[in-house]
């Protein structure tokens, strides 16, 4: 091997030993360079339109519709594109949880372990906008993150949440319809990538994740309705940690199965000969090895819940759901303020239903499905809608960002040079418009302004501003 990549010596020979003859082509896969993907935003404008408008070349990743590899030199993050949230970065290997999670519109859906957004937003994609999707992150920073990358892919059916998997089970029993759990993990399938995965692996971190990761199970059990589905993911190739961690939970949950997933002939089977006691089925979990395909490492299981306890599912919901209504006052206020002033029509609010509430200063909808939200650490309790200041309501920029361009009636579609100046934070030109108005550019919102005395002051927020 060349000095670039070193590989932890306990964890080589590990490998070496699981492996055997495989061993050495695992290794030479550290000698070639990482793929690089991004995944299209379902939530915004067509297939077609996504590639005729993309300025650098793109290839279809086989395994997640929406995927799509990119050369290296490319830097997708610096577009405007990215900032307007046609596509999310993401690991082409990462895309496949959701994939076997297939999450449907109009279901209730938790990602338990869900910053920085990437399975999130991958998720809200297949969603389309309907049903409730619950993205919880037990770390605050991590969580804040986890809630602009939802913002910014305009996921308008999303709460985030910051507690612990425990806390959530008591806000959420036999609630969810689907559940992923990408769960912390020793990061092994990361090594190519990250350096800091490999500096610190050792064995005692692989055992304790294993740990962590039942926790993290049982937890996510007491959420999932009978006869639901359970992903179960890792970015690693520890045994302990993947067939070890399932294989354990389903001695204890004998209403749960794995099931096929539908991609076992593009991955590797789960490895039932490397633990003591494996579950039946384990090899239809799924490995996916970086020197056979074109991505990370990472592993993933579907697990179903069997359909029994169906009086006890609808007893809990019963107490679990809020009783509340939307505040009808409050709603016909947004609207008139929706209709006169930002000139949104028909299709978004039939499109964007939920309930309205107060969250401080901020107006937001929040999905129906949705529980009382008392006692719970939230961090964004929907699509925010308005900022309340002194007697007027400010359009959030989350609003814009949920639009298509058709969406509202005052639409400024800008050119090159004056996106680039919108996304500095600059004044422009009202070409004749007055009040409030969405900027796109290309077909993609990108945020508000407010027309006047010949000018179009910049309500992209301070935070966000840069030089593409």
């Amino acid at each position: 091997m060349s000095d670039r990549i070193r590989l932890p010596e306990a964890f080589a020979e590990r490998m070496r030993r699981l492996l055997g003859s495989e061993y050495e082509a695992f290794e030479a896969g550290y000698e070639l360079g990482r793929q690089c993907g991004l995944r299209r935003n379902l939530l915004k404008g067509t297939e077609e339109d996504f590639i005729r408008t993309m300025p650098f070349p793109l290839e279809r990743i086989s395994w997640a519709r929406e995927g799509y590899y990119y050369d290296a030199g490319v830097q997708p993050g610096r577009h405007v594109f990215h900032e307007a949230g046609a596509y999310y970065i993401q690991e082409p290997s990462a895309m496949a949880a959701v994939e076997v999670l297939d999450p449907r519109p109009g279901e209730r859906i938790l990602d338990l372990c869900a910053a920085p957004g990437g399975k999130t937003t991958q998720i809200a994609g297949r969603m389309l906008g309907q049903g409730l999707l619950v993205a919880n992150e037990v770390i605050g920073e991590r969580a804040k993150i986890l809630s602009q990358n939802v913002e910014r892919m305009g996921v308008s059916n999303c709460v985030v949440c910051s507690e612990r998997p425990e806390r959530m089970a008591e806000f959420f029993p036999m609630f969810f319809d689907r559940i992923l759990v990408d769960a912390p993990c020793s990061g092994e399938g990361m090594f190519r990538k990250e350096e800091a995965a490999r500096g610190e692996w050792s064995l005692e971190n692989v055992r304790m994740c294993a740990d962590r990761q039942a926790l993290i199970l049982e937890e996510a059990a007491k959420m999932l309705k009978p006869g639901g589905v359970l992903v179960y993911s890792t970015c690693t190739f520890s045994p302990e940690e993947n067939e070890g961690t399932v294989s354990t939970f389903l001695q204890k949950h004998g209403a749960c199965y794995i099931e096929e997933t539908g991609l076992e002939k593009q991955f590797s089977p789960g490895r039932a000969d490397w633990i003591q006691y494996p579950a039946a089925g384990i090899e239809h979990t799924l490995r996916l090895w970086p020197h056979l395909l074109r991505g990370e490492g990472h592993y993933v299981a579907r697990l179903r819940k069997g359909s029994d306890g169906e009086r006890r599912e609808r007893e809990s919901l019963k107490k679990g759901i809020r009783e509340s209504r939307a505040d009808k006052k409050l709603w016909k206020q947004m609207e008139e303020v929706m209709t006169e002033e930002l000139g949104i029509g028909d299709r978004w609010k039939e499109e964007h239903a939920g309930y309205v509430m107060r969250f401080g200063e901020q107006i937001y909808m929040m999905p129906k499905d949705m529980i009382s939200l008392t006692g719970m650490r939230v961090l964004r309790p929907g699509l925010q809608l308005f900022t309340e200041k002194k007697n007027r309501f400010e359009p959030a920029h989350a609003l814009a960002l949920s639009m298509h361009s058709g969406d509202m009636d005052r639409c400024v579609e800008l050119d090159n040079q004056e996106v680039l100046a919108y996304l500095r934070g600059e004044s422009l030109s009202s070409r004749g418009q007055k009040g409030w108005i969405v900027l796109s550019w290309k077909g993609y919102p990108v945020g508000f302004g407010k027309a006047s005395g010949g000018q179009i002051k910049n309500h992209y927020p301070k935070g966000l501003r840069k030089s593409l």
